[in-house]
């Protein structure tokens, strides 16, 4: 069973940051605990045919490295993300199934690892490369409160989802 802590080691405030990101990502990972294969490719919402347990951990890995790669760092989109179109706004999601559980939770776990590296290397004030919709350049700390936002939302779709597919609840 992951251990989940929102407790920080120290009261700095990247230190609260990363501590409350890393804590969303524990909890998404163990809401996927014990899932079968057949379950974890499920989508049992009608109206939501993407939303799977894999789909959902696909889309917490692209969502991240949309974040800190290409909106942060200015680097290129990469994977799933170049096929997006207004007609599939979410391949990561749609793929996902055809890709086992563990291995994308392996890839979430070591692109985490990477990105915490990131996160110690630059000062939270660094701001991103590339600028948001409304053409601000956000910074290193909106970027980690973002992403802490958005992943524990999704954390709320997989309580659901994983309930409906196998009765799994809590977490």
């Amino acid at each position: 069973m992951t251990r989940l802590t929102d407790t920080p080691p120290a009261w700095d405030e990247r230190t609260q940051l990363v501590t409350f990101l890393d804590y969303a990502r524990d909890t998404a990972r163990a809401k996927c605990e014990g899932v079968s294969a057949e379950d974890a490719r499920r989508a049992p919402l009608p109206g939501s045919p993407l939303m799977t347990l894999c789909g959902l951990i696909s889309h917490l890995r692209w969502v991240e490295h949309y974040w800190f790669e290409v909106m942060f760092l200015g680097e290129d989109l990469a994977g799933p993300l170049t096929e997006a179109t207004d007609e599939d706004p979410d391949p990561e999601m749609r793929t996902a199934v055809d890709t086992p559980l563990p291995q994308l939770l392996a890839e979430y776990e070591s692109q985490s690892t990477r990105y915490r590296r990131l996160v110690s290397d630059h000062d939270l004030n660094t701001t991103a490369k590339r600028p948001i919709s409304n053409g601000d350049h956000v910074d290193l700390r909106w970027v980690l409160l973002h992403l802490i936002e958005e992943t524990s939302r999704h954390n709320g779709h997989l309580d659901v989802v994983r309930e409906l597919v196998d009765g799994r609840t809590g977490a």
